[in-house]
């Protein structure tokens, strides 16, 4: 099938799912990139420096703790009435937090009030990410084609690092327009205001794209969940654990590199630009690798994919650390490229379409927000405090920072091993098609139970047990 023919009628779709997810991390990231460089000392003026840059770093994490409360939230409704009205919401909500934090008096001024703001607006930016990302990565995939769902779900996927390219660019525009004093004085607040009329322009993309086909019949066969997160929960506990597992070393590699690696390299080597204008070089190339590996793992299959990145996760900690110390920081874009272009992206690029399949219709906007904001918690947003704490706990060595690392790297390579994959078992199947959805009023059936019944009926023990095969559910169901 010809690139014309795969876009044909989907344009909107992939323009709305990248508009979107490049605006909510637009302004998620902006934060990042702000504890790193100007809130540890403009809201956080602690007794130490190390306290400033823990506690900076701890409101970057409150913002992603919260962000498996947004998923849930959005699940519940995005699989009763709809993806679409939640990714209206989710963006409306932070652009509105991010504009205000634009707008926040800083400790000097108002005191401790400065902190509770930014708090507060941190935990509203991290209830919107949380619903963000399962919906746009549902719309495109559920719009895609059989055997283009890896490619499709990138465009969501690309928007991490368009949303990266943009705030770390309006920093580094900021930082090279004005004098020191004067971004310390306002120049920080100018990307955060930006964001309200970024937000109009996603609004007018997304208001245009409808639910995908497979969900708005699955709403009017009246099989709706009363209460998806319990389903979830009760009948879909190992794909939940699979997708946060898959979660854990790539997001942490990602916060490492793209949040850590600035403070480090100012504490370390005296120079934070040269981060910035890596993490921005590498996020240019992200527009491109990601699709790229989207592609590829419709042809490949995600496992191999995402399990040889895994593995190399684990090893490029210690690389990494190692050139930040001593390296010519001239040829960093090299190692960040390697780090996140042709490692991490390798695991991102297939991701929406990897946790897509493996979760039926009925639940699927809860089983891929929670495990992904589970995951994310768990692997990226306390990473940068976590690396702070154990650079101190090491003797002011990464070492521990790096076995840390390595450590989420096995785990994600068992979540890998664990996961359905679809797309190199049954290439060409639809997602309605790699699971059974039960029918209304019919009694719950464990997984176990339904693995008994699929033996019972003809299938053998080793076919029920495999985790490429679809999962039949023929008499499980939350009543209505």
């Amino acid at each position: 099938m010809g690139a014309t023919n795969i876009l044909s009628g989907k344009k909107r779709v992939l323009a709305s799912a990248f508009a979107g997810t490049t605006i909510e991390w637009y302004d998620f990231y902006l934060y990042g990139t702000a504890a790193a460089l100007i809130f540890n000392v403009q809201f956080f003026p602690m007794a130490t420096e190390l306290g400033g840059i823990v506690a900076s770093f701890a409101t970057l994490a409150v913002g992603v703790i919260a962000r498996p409360l947004g998923g849930i939230i959005a699940g519940h409704l995005g699989d009763r009435i709809g993806r679409k009205a939640l990714l209206v919401a989710s963006l409306v909500l932070m652009g509105v937090a991010s504009t205000l934090i634009g707008l926040m008096p800083t400790f000097e001024v108002i005191g401790w009030w400065a902190v509770v703001g930014l708090v507060f607006l941190r935990i509203l930016q991290g209830l919107s990410a949380g619903a963000e990302w399962g919906g746009s990565a549902l719309l495109s995939v559920e719009h895609a084609p059989a055997r283009h769902r890896g490619f499709f779900g990138s465009f969501t996927q690309i928007g991490s690092s368009a949303g990266m390219l943009l705030a770390t660019g309006a920093f580094f525009i900021m930082q090279n327009v004005m004098s020191a004093e004067q971004f310390a004085a306002f120049g920080w607040r100018i990307p955060f205001l930006l964001s309200a009329l970024l937000v109009a322009v996603g609004l007018w993309i997304r208001l245009g794209v409808a639910d995908a086909p497979e969900f708005l019949e699955h709403r009017a066969s009246g099989n709706v969940a009363k209460a998806p997160l319990k389903e979830l929960l009760v009948h879909h506990r190992r794909p939940l654990l699979v997708t946060i597992g898959l979660r854990l070393a790539q997001n942490a590699i990602y916060y490492l590199v793209t949040v850590y690696m600035l403070t480090y390299l100012r504490d370390v080597r005296g120079d934070s630009a040269s981060g910035v204008t890596a993490v921005m070089v590498a996020s240019a190339i992200g527009l491109f690798s990601t699709p790229f590996w989207g592609w590829l793992s419709d042809r490949i299959g995600r496992r191999i994919l995402s399990a040889a990145a895994y593995a190399a996760i684990g090893v490029f900690g210690w690389v990494l650390f190692a050139f930040l110390d001593a390296g010519p920081l001239a040829f960093l874009p090299l190692v960040v490229i390697l780090g996140i272009n042709l490692i991490h992206d390798a695991i991102y690029g297939p991701q929406a379409a990897w946790f897509a399949e493996q979760f039926p219709v009925h639940v699927r906007y809860s089983g891929v927000s929670l495990g992904y904001q589970v995951g994310t918690v768990l692997g990226g947003g306390l990473m940068p405090m976590i690396a702070a704490l154990l650079f101190a706990a090491g003797g002011e060595a990464p070492w521990l920072i790096a076995g840390y690392l390595t450590v989420l790297s096995v785990i994600s390579v068992a979540a890998a091993l664990a996961a359905k994959d679809p797309a190199s078992r049954q290439r060409g199947t639809e997602l309605t098609d790699l699971h059974t959805v039960p029918v209304v009023g019919e009694p719950a059936l464990s997984s176990e139970h339904q693995a008994a019944a699929s033996t019972a009926t003809g299938t053998t023990a080793a076919a029920a047990s495999d985790p490429d095969l679809p999962t039949e559910r023929t008499s499980e169901r939350t009543t209505v």
